[in-house]
């Protein structure tokens, strides 16, 4: 895992982990943002962009790794964490390992319910079609899928012919298989949770069981938006209601964000 860091380090720091398939760059409209207001921390997963050439291994791999890095630099304590995708994954395993690693935490778009078709599809498939990864109109379609922003395009094409086979293959196993440890229930972190309204059921079920969960936690609908959709293509939106919420505010289910809002209320 590549670590990079942005802003002055005196002042709050926060992780920001990227989405799967993307990399750091997903995010700099965000590193911009805040930028003046909070040192930042964001890694580039393993398997992905320049590092593809690390093997991607797990989830709890790369919670490890990251656990691994604020231990030594940080003193195991961070402000908040934000991750999208397999990126909230990772900072919802982070949670449970550590439960006062940060004081927020924004976790967006995770799967948290195992895929039953996962193990016995997601291997073979790769075999199929792992060819076509390198292709630019697959690409194309894989962009689009990702609600990936069309500026990102030829970056997010460059760094997909850098991912392996392995990585692939382990990345989707790991996100297909994560479930959720009733653990992170001791987090001492504030959570805020988002998914979009357009998503699969089964991520929609997933933020609903982080919400009941996570005590005192926030759930965000993203109204009219698919997976990822909001922190990709309105950062303007989704950074300024993370201040609202890194603010210790609770962000209002207002038109301005188009969110609904909902507070855990064991």
């Amino acid at each position: 895992m590549i670590f990079k860091e942005f802003g002055n380090k005196k002042l709050p720091t926060i992780v920001l982990l990227h989405g799967g398939g993307l990399s750091w760059w997903s995010l700099q409209p965000q590193i911009e943002f805040l930028r003046n207001t909070y040192h930042m921390i964001v890694p580039v997963i393993d398997g992905h962009g320049e590092n593809g050439d690390e093997t991607f291994v797990s989830i709890g791999d790369s919670a490890a790794k990251l656990l691994a890095y604020l231990d030594q630099y940080y003193g195991g304590r961070v402000f908040a964490l934000y991750g999208l995708s397999i990126g909230g994954q990772i900072v919802t395993e982070v949670l449970t390992l550590r439960p006062d690693i940060a004081a927020y935490a924004v976790i967006e778009s995770a799967l948290v319910i195992p895929i039953q078709w996962a193990n016995s599809l997601i291997v073979p498939a790769y075999q199929l079609c792992y060819a076509f990864v390198k292709q630019k109109w697959f690409s194309k379609w894989q962009a689009k899928a990702l609600c990936l922003p069309g500026s990102l395009f030829e970056q997010y094409y460059t760094d997909s012919l850098k991912i392996s086979k392995q990585s692939l293959i382990n990345i989707s196993l790991s996100n297909g298989n994560f479930s959720l440890n009733p653990k992170i229930a001791s987090t001492k972190a504030k959570v805020l949770i988002i998914v979009g309204d357009r998503e699969a059921t089964i991520m929609r079920q997933s933020a609903e069981k982080l919400h009941k969960t996570i005590a005192q936690s926030q759930l965000l609908i993203a109204k009219n938006c698919k997976h990822g959709q909001f922190s990709l293509q309105h950062p303007n939106e989704f950074t300024s209601l993370l201040s609202i919420f890194l603010t210790n505010h609770s962000p209002a289910a207002t038109d301005s964000f188009c969110l609904q809002s909902n507070k855990n209320s064991h």
